[in-house]
């Protein structure tokens, strides 16, 4: 980590006009630095999209992501900043976190504690899927009845689908009958995670396509609001020439 080296300069997103110093980088100094950050407006608008305002302090995805990058990898401060409950430090500790030291056992504990979409999402497309153990905890994660557990799982395999450019198209194929099986989920944030993941697969080559568009016709035959909406978006999609067009190129 570089000491002396400026965290953030301007406000961030946060409305304060200051500059902070890593120094120690201690979890204790660098959430005093956010807390000083705070902006409950911001807060508030946070909130009118899903995002928890519990422990939230508002600043911006932006701020948190420069004070990441002067900060570096570093596994044990992230573990510190998680324990806070803080939301902005959460989101901070995925940043920063090393996928290579993550374990199971860290996983699990993390995945509990979520109460927003926006760290569940994190989590799971910036850190839980670099490690050795997501096509695992994936298909673990998605028979879970924990709303942001499950959630959690369907990111995981939309970023799989995104960022494991070396995946057999086997390894993904697996995902396609949780994806049916969870589609009767009601829930917003799951319905929506399923459909992600359902979409990202679909769109990664011409063979997951046609598995992908297939999956979605059975899903639309299901009896079950959620599963027409995420059978409806995700042919949309699929099935759109720019979709199309992109794919053939890739051939």
């Amino acid at each position: 980590m570089r000491v002396g080296m400026p965290l953030l300069s301007g406000s961030g997103g946060a409305g304060v006009n200051m500059r902070l110093w890593v120094g120690s980088a201690s979890a204790d100094v660098i959430l005093k630095r956010l807390r000083s950050l705070a902006n409950p407006r911001n807060v508030k608008g946070m909130a009118r999209f899903g995002i928890s305002s519990r422990n939230t302090l508002g600043i911006s995805v932006n701020g948190l992501r420069r004070i990441a990058k002067q900060i570096g990898r570093d596994h044990p401060l992230a573990q510190q900043l998680w324990k806070s409950g803080v939301h902005e430090a959460r989101i901070l500790a995925v940043l920063i976190d090393d996928s290579h030291l993550v374990t199971e056992q860290q996983m699990e504990r993390w995945v509990k504690d979520i109460d927003s979409w926006d760290v569940c999402d994190g989590c799971s497309y910036h850190l839980f899927d670099k490690t050795p153990f997501a096509y695992r905890k994936a298909m673990e994660w998605s028979r879970r009845k924990e709303e942001f557990v499950k959630r959690a799982a369907f990111a995981m395999m939309a970023a799989l689908a995104v960022h494991d450019k070396e995946a057999r198209d086997a390894k993904l194929l697996k995902f396609l009958p949780p994806i049916q099986r969870e589609s009767t989920d009601e829930r917003n944030f799951v319905k929506k995670a399923v459909n992600w993941a359902l979409r990202q697969i679909g769109k990664r080559n011409v063979v997951l396509n046609k598995a992908a568009i297939k999956t979605a016709q059975k899903i639309r035959k299901i009896d079950s609001p959620s599963a027409r909406w995420i059978a409806a978006d995700a042919l949309r999609e699929l099935k759109s020439e720019d979709v199309q067009s992109r794919l053939r190129k890739r051939r």
